[in-house]
């Protein structure tokens, strides 16, 4: 795979074991911890197909302009400039993952995709695993919650290779509340995987996806973005699940239009770091605290996300 753009100064590597032992044994689901958006998005192949989940306009738009055309859509699409290595050397412990079979593929693989084909599953799973080997008590939420062109197969495909990568590692889905540092380091437990298939009902360390939902605010305006996650994050912290704040700001077809030889880093960037600060300012929401340490975490990528109450959300630089 493909190195990280940047160096990581891997400060925050082990940030959770670090942590004071006031926190090792509050639940999980009330600690702010750090997500990346798109997470695999680093990797993604202007060489590939475009993905299956694509509208016709984009598949003809692709089929007219090619090689140009995957160009830009990879400024719009790549929302992360490190690769998964150091992104977690950044802080990273939330990864928003998206899988895909590839047409025509002779091997049969999985990859990561969003508009276009990135790495292949296996070896992600396998670089995050490397650095939780390295790192035994950093804890890690992999958040799988798109599937495209996956059969039945596919997905127990899916689920032996997070067998054979992480085996033990992975903790059996059991009430969100009772999972707490000091719990998941008794038991060696360092994964954590959030599955939004009916799949999850079937296999024990599955947590099923309402236990991780993500409300998308779907907007490029910040005050927006800002009213809607101060609006749900009181209500969302009743409900006893993970659950991620989304500190995102999509781009409309116009914004895309305006911008198109610019990308997402130079259009997005700057509105989506307004909207941290501004939360981060926010103290009768707590948002300060919640968000205290994910502000030091802003070198991970274009765009970042997390959940908060349980993981917590953030815009990179």
């Amino acid at each position: 795979m493909a190195s990280s753009q940047g160096k990581s100064e891997l400060k925050f590597a082990d940030w959770m074991a670090t942590l004071p032992d006031s926190i090792h044994s509050i639940p999980l689901t009330n600690l702010a911890i750090p997500g990346s958006h798109d997470s695999f998005s680093f990797y993604i192949d202007e060489a590939s197909p475009v993905g299956p989940e694509q509208p016709e306009t984009v598949q003809n738009f692709v089929s007219v302009f090619g090689t140009v055309a995957k160009k830009l859509m990879r400024k719009w699409l790549a929302t992360q400039t490190m690769n998964f290595t150091g992104q977690l050397g950044a802080g990273i412990r939330y990864f928003d993952l998206r899988i895909s079979t590839k047409p025509r593929d002779p091997d049969n693989e999985l990859y990561f995709a969003h508009g276009l084909f990135s790495a292949k599953v296996n070896e992600g799973l396998e670089e995050i695993n490397a650095f939780l080997t390295d790192h035994h008590k950093e804890v890690v939420f992999l958040d799988f919650n798109h599937f495209y062109g996956m059969q039945k197969y596919h997905h127990e495909k899916l689920v032996q290779m997070l067998k054979d990568i992480y085996g033990n590692k992975m903790c059996p889905a059991i009430f969100a509340q009772e999972v707490s540092l000091k719990y998941l380091w008794e038991k060696d437990y360092q994964v954590l995987v959030f599955y939004h298939s009916p799949v999850a009902l079937e296999v024990p360390f599955l947590w099923p996806g309402q236990m991780m939902p993500a409300p998308w605010a779907n907007t490029t305006d910040p005050e927006k973005l800002i009213q809607f996650l101060q609006a749900s994050i009181t209500e969302r912290r009743k409900k006893g699940s993970f659950f991620i704040s989304q500190v995102v700001l999509t781009p409309k077809a116009s914004t895309v239009v305006k911008g198109v030889a610019s990308g997402l880093r130079e259009t997005i960037t700057e509105r989506q770091n307004f909207v941290l600060y501004t939360l981060g300012k926010d103290e009768d929401r707590g948002w300060t605290r919640r968000l205290g340490k994910v502000r030091d975490h802003q070198t991970a990528g274009t765009n970042m996300e997390g959940s908060t109450g349980s993981l917590s959300a953030s815009c990179a630089t």
